[in-house]
């Protein structure tokens, strides 16, 4: 099974909105993943995002560039202090492609617990708009198989007035 854990992209400030939409830079930074992820040709079951503005603008942003069968939807169990143990839990029955989309620390503590069993690691140093591709084997081993963060990855074409590494 592979499982794409996704860190927001960058939301405005409280002061600003309430809500928290992303920011110019954060729609920019899940764009550029978006368009890096659509020559990867990937499928995802399905794509599931907290309840929080930023996360389901983050997913559907994602979503417009991937192969999904059962669509984008909202969630529990992805808010920045929910206990990552209930979609490890989840995770468990699941065999199916699945692309979850949350905010730190959630996600952070939920990756450490996948791939080494203790939520306080910190075994990877997730970035918003990034996302992070585990695979867990047929004897439920997680691991990690890649990781791409919006710094490392060219502006598209149309945009390509500078590079950011």
């Amino acid at each position: 099974m592979l499982l794409y854990l996704v860190q927001h992209g960058e939301a405005k400030r409280e002061e600003k909105d309430p809500s928290r939409p992303l920011s110019d830079k954060g729609t920019e930074d899940v764009n550029r993943a978006a368009s890096y992820i659509s020559r990867l040709n990937m499928e995802v079951d399905e794509v599931l995002h907290s309840g929080k503005l930023r996360a389901k603008q983050t997913a559907e942003m994602l979503a417009g560039n991937l192969k999904i069968a059962r669509g984008v939807s909202e969630t529990d169990g992805l808010a920045p202090l929910d206990d990552p143990g209930l979609w490890a839990e989840r995770l468990k029955a699941r065999t199916n492609p699945l692309m979850l989309v949350g905010h730190l620390p959630n996600l952070g503590r939920l990756a450490s617990l996948l791939l080494c069993g203790d939520v306080e690691k910190n075994i990877i140093a997730f970035k918003m708009g990034g996302i992070v591709c585990l695979k867990r084997d047929g004897a439920g081993t997680w691991s990690l198989q890649w990781m791409i963060i919006p710094d490392i990855l060219v502006k598209p074409p149309d945009q390509r007035s500078w590079l950011h590494f």
